[in-house]
């Protein structure tokens, strides 16, 4: 029932203000065709919404933009909140979407907004489901039954994270998750990259407090109480890049910063308004492009449709 009046909505939302699909002039490319060796969407915060209608919107924009890639994309990775309130209907949306883009594999990060209305068993379960769904249809072996789960693509290991228990903005991570965390490490780091993903990030970090708006507070925003911990973990290895989102800052100062040893992203919301940044319009995200010296994280509107190289960061990897 649901899902149906969702869809009357959706119908009358276009009938009122019609989709204009992104421009098509400068799609989805690579820097270097010949030594690219991977090459990923990195996107977070779409959370639509079964009532806010203009974030459907954005999210049909980036994925006829996905779908308008000149090369295969080896995997797009949302950094959690895809669904406004973790409804089967908002999650069905984002599918309807992404689903027939050229992505070899989907990795999905479990954000508060995902999971925080319904016993946890029954989260998860959408959840992966959700997930699951979208890789069988990629053809991809990625299967999951847990928020935390490691994959590797091309060769180069992506670690994602997702509280154990239910919360309502932070996470709670189990000291068994921080061990399989550090134990998982132990084994794949060296001179390529690792990508650990978690929606929340860590504490005192891309301008923590200030950026949520919460005065002193110096938990709000962040993982929660085991951000000392798993800081401690990353910083033991090397060409860690820790990737997040939920903070919903647009491209700028607070996108990027350097944590002791390893590298931190901070993800703009996709299909939000964003703030604190030079670039805060809704849409926003990157495309990665990993080669054996360096990463790249190319700035793109992907509801415009085009690159916007002046908030493009380049990681180089220690040897």
């Amino acid at each position: 029932m649901l899902a149906k009046l969702f869809s009357l909505c959706l119908a009358i939302m276009y009938a009122i203000t019609p989709y204009v699909a992104p421009s098509t002039e400068t799609p989805i490319d690579v820097l270097d065709a010949s030594s690219v060796k991977l090459t990923f969407a990195a996107l977070a915060d779409p959370q639509v919404s079964n009532y806010m209608f203009e974030r459907e919107r954005v999210m049909h924009g980036a994925g006829d933009d996905l779908a308008n890639s000149c090369v295969d994309i080896d995997a797009l990775l949302i950094a959690g909140d895809i669904a406004e309130n973790g409804l089967q209907c908002e999650f069905d949306t984002v599918a309807s979407h992404i689903e027939d883009a050229p992505v070899k594999n989907y990795i999905m990060a479990a954000g508060n907004h995902d999971v925080r209305l319904r016993l946890y068993k029954q989260s998860t379960k959408r959840f992966c489901e959700f997930a699951n769904g979208l890789n069988e249809k990629a053809g991809s072996e990625l299967v999951i039954d847990s928020l935390s789960y490691s994959y590797e693509v091309n060769g180069y290991t992506f670690i994602v994270m997702g509280t154990d228990k239910t919360e309502m903005e932070e996470s709670y991570i189990s000291p068994e998750q921080l061990e399989w965390l550090d134990q998982t490490l132990a084994e794949v780091s060296g001179s390529k990259p690792v990508f650990v993903v978690f929606h929340q990030i860590l504490k005192d970090t891309h301008g923590l407090p200030l950026t949520w708006g919460s005065g002193n507070n110096e938990k709000a925003g962040t993982i929660g109480e085991q951000s000392d911990e798993i800081q401690a973990i990353l910083n033991k290895y090397s060409n860690v890049i820790l990737i997040t989102g939920h903070m919903h800052t647009g491209f700028g100062q607070y996108t990027y910063q350097k944590v002791d040893n390893f590298h931190s992203i901070n993800l703009p919301s996709l299909c939000i308004n964003n703030k604190d940044g030079d670039y805060n319009g809704p849409g926003i995200g990157y495309m990665v492009e990993v080669y054996s010296e360096k990463v790249v994280f190319r700035a793109r509107d992907f509801d415009d449709g085009c690159y916007v190289p002046e908030y493009d960061i380049t990681i180089n990897l220690s040897k």
